[in-house]
């Protein structure tokens, strides 16, 4: 326990204060604990909750790079095989006419393809952007 002389404004006044383990109080009063704006169990259960959502959030994004990964995996495919029936279609070509045609075929084919992969690109990134948002927000939306 410290016990502290203090002087009020007038020099004549003085006052004895104890202060122990936080707590400040006169002689003849009480001791009163000063408020806490959190308690340990507010703190932990906020410390919980971050936690939680941290934990969601990588489960969202690893699922999403998954899906990601297993789209562009299924596009190397299609572009293997494409090549193939490339490589197939020229070495049965009979003239240059053939060929062309099927370069032709096989560009008019990687076109779509090309198509459709920035399609899915963009959509992969909005689902990011979108999951990140809500996580960043706490899951509130801020549409009108």
């Amino acid at each position: 326990m410290i016990e502290v002389n203090a002087q009020g404004f007038d020099s004549s006044a003085q006052s004895k204060i104890h202060v122990q383990g936080g707590v400040a109080m006169s002689p003849n009063e009480a001791p009163t604990k000063w408020p806490s704006p959190f308690s340990a169990t507010d703190f932990a259960k906020f410390g919980k909750e971050q936690a939680d959502t941290l934990a969601e959030m990588q489960k969202e994004l690893s699922r999403l790079a998954e899906q990601a990964n297993a789209d562009w995996m299924s596009r190397m495919e299609l572009e293997r095989d494409l090549a193939s029936e490339l490589g197939g279609k020229l070495s049965q070509a009979k003239n240059p006419a053939d060929a062309a045609k099927a370069y032709q075929d096989w560009m008019g084919r990687r076109v779509e393809i090309m198509s459709k992969d920035s399609q899915k690109f963009f959509a992969d990134t909005q689902k990011f952007v979108t999951a990140m948002t809500r996580f960043l927000t706490g899951g509130r939306s801020f549409n009108s």
